[in-house]
């Protein structure tokens, strides 16, 4: 089951670093600013983009699996269809501790072997909004 008590969601919370998988390097879109605002309250956000040059002045990893720094939390903000590849590569790792979907993205076989692999999933919710919520 998916991650859901807010005792759980403010021990994730209380963790520092974390993957954007689809970290935006264009200011408007959410996978920017909800990055920027977690990185602006003190939280290590490692981009992971193919395509972006560079995202809050580093160059972004292409994937997962090429991240050299410790993850706590990889933050999904990709479409469903393509969170079960990134999981594959997050269960791969023994740092990575959550998998989190943001808001409208859900997988729910993703999550049940996220969960396999004796790791944590929060589905579907938005971290900034959770910050703001438990942390705030």
């Amino acid at each position: 089951m998916p991650v859901t008590s807010d005792d759980e969601l403010r021990e994730i919370l209380e963790l520092e670093t974390i993957a954007v998988v689809g970290c935006s390097a264009t200011p408007h879109k959410e996978a920017h600013a909800i990055p920027k605002f977690m990185r602006d309250h003190g939280y290590e956000i490692i981009p992971v983009n193919p395509y972006a040059d560079e995202i809050f002045g580093v160059e972004p990893y292409d994937s997962i699996s090429e991240v050299g720094e410790e993850i706590d939390i990889v933050d999904i903000f990709r479409p469903s269809e393509e969170v079960a590849g990134i999981v594959d590569e997050a269960i791969e790792r023994d740092d990575i501790k959550f998998v989190w979907t943001q808001l409208g993205i859900r997988d729910r076989g993703a999550g049940e072997r996220v969960e396999a692999a004796g790791k944590r999933y929060v589905e579907d919710r938005c971290l900034k909004v959770e910050y703001q919520r438990l942390m705030g």
